[in-house]
Formats: structure tokens, sequence, C-alpha cells
């Protein structure tokens, strides 16, 4: 390392060098030596600030913490040096500060909580001991009043804001507060209040935690939201797979619309709405689906009740659909059995009183509900298995116009 000289231009006494320990590379200049005196060649200048002294040095060290391990600065893992100790140095000179580690009360309410931090801004503080703050919380450094008590000669007070709840408008959100009433909040958060618009507490009540308010304008106003636009499905049956089998081919996404309505508002209240421009921001994009539609149906049924079809109407290409109903509806095919019963029951009155024109309890093959409905079919519909079966024909094709239809109904849904 080489030290060059020189004058300065004013005439200032040439630098005084006190050649000291050489640590790590480095050769100390006095502390009231002046680096602007001094070229550096191959090495670089370095002037450190610790705890109120400024000390100055040439060091040839690679990164930071070698130059002030070298210069005989111990530091401890908890000090914060800038810039970072890792920092490599390829400057002609640098400027060093070591915040020191020291212990600070930080005072969160009813909480307490002592941490050794070297920063030294309340942001920085409370950050380092992992508080959280929002942004209208409010922090203060003062001395702490009992040191042997605190272990600490610093506190850190934190104010926080609190919190209520604001529909402004119809949007509700939460907001903090440093307020002492509702009409500081106003003015705090720059809401003003127009001739028209209303508040549900009076504006002079004091901020509680918690609080409910809710700001309206009176009278006729539009309001424009953006709202999801549901998106179509397209079902492809394939006729290889089961009835029941779903496969989503290609995901819908939903669309968005930007809507403007005109609504009403009375006493805080919308009582009216009514759309007046509509403009589609995000198209949606269809669903496609597969569907089963191959027909698996059992023949297990008996040549009565083949009859009991034939004498309803239904003709013998609609007996497996049909069937395939009533075994799942009525397993019995018994005409006078209630919803609710086991087996076949002895009497049509057997169940409560009013279970004929009961909603809530089905009769007969096909579990009709009510059971009065059937009285459609004939005057036996009570008793007579193809009576019922009369109407559970009309029903299938008025509802679902063919037996095949309600039959893919009944598996899709459980019930037709």
């Amino acid at each position: 390392m080489r030290l060059r000289r020189r004058r300065s231009a004013t005439g200032i006494a040439a630098l005084t060098i006190m050649v000291g320990l050489f640590l790590g590379g480095g050769i100390y200049l006095g502390s009231q030596s002046q680096p602007a005196l001094a070229d550096v060649e191959d090495g670089h200048l370095m002037t450190v600030y610790d705890r109120g002294v400024e000390k100055t040095f040439i060091t040839g060290a690679e990164t930071v913490a070698e130059a002030l391990e070298g210069a005989g600065f111990e530091l401890d893992a908890r000090d914060a040096v800038e810039p970072s100790r890792s920092e490599s140095l390829v400057a002609s000179d640098y400027q060093v500060n070591i915040y020191r580690a020291r212990p600070v009360i930080v005072v969160d309410g009813a909480t307490r909580q002592k941490v050794i931090t070297p920063y030294q801004t309340a942001e920085q503080i409370v950050t380092d001991a992992k508080v959280k703050l929002y942004a209208e919380d409010t922090t203060e450094l003062v001395r702490s009043d009992d040191i042997l008590a605190d272990g600490a000669g610093l506190q850190l007070v934190i104010d926080r804001a609190i919190p209520v709840s604001l529909t402004l408008f119809g949007e509700t959100m939460t907001l903090r507060t440093q307020g002492e009433t509702v009409a500081d909040l106003l003015s705090e958060k720059e809401i003003v209040l127009t001739e028209n618009d209303r508040a549900s507490v009076p504006l002079s009540t004091f901020i509680t935690e918690g609080m409910e308010i809710r700001v309206w304008r009176e009278g006729t106003q539009t309001v424009t939201v953006q709202e999801a636009v549901a998106f179509d499905v397209e079902r492809i049956q394939d006729a290889d797979r089961s009835i029941g089998y779903r496969e989503v081919k290609t995901p819908g996404i939903e669309g968005k619309r930007s809507v403007t309505y005109e609504i009403e508002i009375r006493n805080g209240e919308e009582v009216g709405r009514i759309e007046i421009v509509s403009i589609m921001i995000v198209e949606p994009v269809e669903q496609v689906e597969i569907v089963g539609a191959k027909v698996l149906l059992s023949t297990n049924y008996s040549a009565d009740k083949a009859a009991i079809m034939s004498a309803a109407g239904i003709s013998a290409g609609d007996h497996d659909y049909a069937a395939y109903i009533i075994n799942n509806e009525n397993a019995l095919w018994c005409p006078i059995r209630w919803q609710g019963t086991n087996g076949c029951g002895e009497s049509y009155y057997e169940k409560f009183q009013g279970a004929e024109t009961s909603n809530q309890v089905g009769y007969g093959l096909c579990q009709s509900t009510p059971a009065i409905k059937m009285e459609s079919a004939g005057a036996d519909w009570r008793t007579n298995a193809v009576t019922q079966m009369k109407w559970c024909n009309s029903y299938a094709m008025d509802r679902y116009g063919s037996w095949r239809d309600a039959y893919l109904a009944k598996v899709a849904k459980g019930w037709w």
C-alpha cells in the first residue's frame, strides 16, 4: 500500500500521519486527520461513526466486515452496520455507520415487550419486534421512567387507532381512526357529506371499537357496479357412457359486465332499482361437458306388472323405462303403500288423517304427492294399480314428453 502526501490548496499544513498498529492491512490516521488531504492508492479510505465517535483509517480489506475487524471494532451479532457488513469494498472512500443494539420496551396497550434492537426509528424497531402496525396507528419514542424495572432506557409507545365498520353509499369497509368522534373520522378520511347525505348516528357520537356507521344519500341516484356473468353449458351426449357420467371437457369462465343502476334510497334503505345501461367487459366462455347417454335398464319385472302397464296404455317399448321408475318409487308395486311405511299395508287408511292431501307424503305406484292428484285418473284411484298407472303415464307425458326422458330425469336427479 502506498500513501502519498500533498499540501492543501489553501496552504494548510500537511497532514501529520500517525502510523499506528497495522491491523488487517489498515493504517490508522488520527481522529483529527482530514481525509481530503490524502490520496489512497491500492487501498480504501474509511470513516466510521460509532456512538458519537468518528474514526478514519485506510484499509486494504475486501469487505466492510473485514475492515471493521481489522480496525479493532468489536460488533455484536445484533448490531446494524450501514453499508452492510458483507458489502465488497470497490470505491476509494467509505463512510460507515455502526448502530449498536440496545434494549427497548415496546408498549402496545397492556402488552409490554422487551426487544434488543440496533434500529433508531420507531418504524424500524416495530418491524424488528415483529409487531403489526396499521397506517393509522401512531408511535412515540420516550425515555423509560423506571430503568431498573424495565431493563431499558427507552420505550416505544404504540397508540392504536380504533377499528370501526363504515358502510359508505352501500360499500362496507373496516377503517381505523385516531379521531374522537364520527365527525373526526369523516374528516380524517376526507369524506364530505352533502345536503342529501345522512349518517346513521349523530356526527358528535364518540368513536368506540367495533361500532357500525352507515352513510347514505337520500333520493334518486345512480350507482355503477361490476357483476359476474354466468357462462352457458353445452352438454354432448356420449352413447358409449352410462347415464350419470359427466366430464368437463372445456371449463367455463364467468364473464364480467359493468352495470349502471338508478336507485331510490329512503331512510338509508334501497326501495327501488332500475338498470340503465350495461357494458360487457369480459365475455363469458362456454363450458363443454360430456354426459353419458347409454341406457342401462333391468327387465326384471313380472308379466303381471307388464300387464298393468299395458292396461294403463303404456307401449311395450316404454315398459322398461316405466318399470325402472316404479321399481325405485314403490318396489312392491303396492297400490296402497304410503311413503314412510314398510311393506304393503292392509288398508288405505293406514297413514295419518289428512295424508291424502298432504304435500309431504307420497302414495301409490308412482308415490304421487299429494295422493289426491290421482283422482283425475278414476274413482278407484286409491286401490287400483291400473288407474294409478294411467295417472303415472299422463304425468310422464305432460312433464317430460316421454317415458325415456322421465327415466333420464329420474337417474340424473334421483326423483322425477
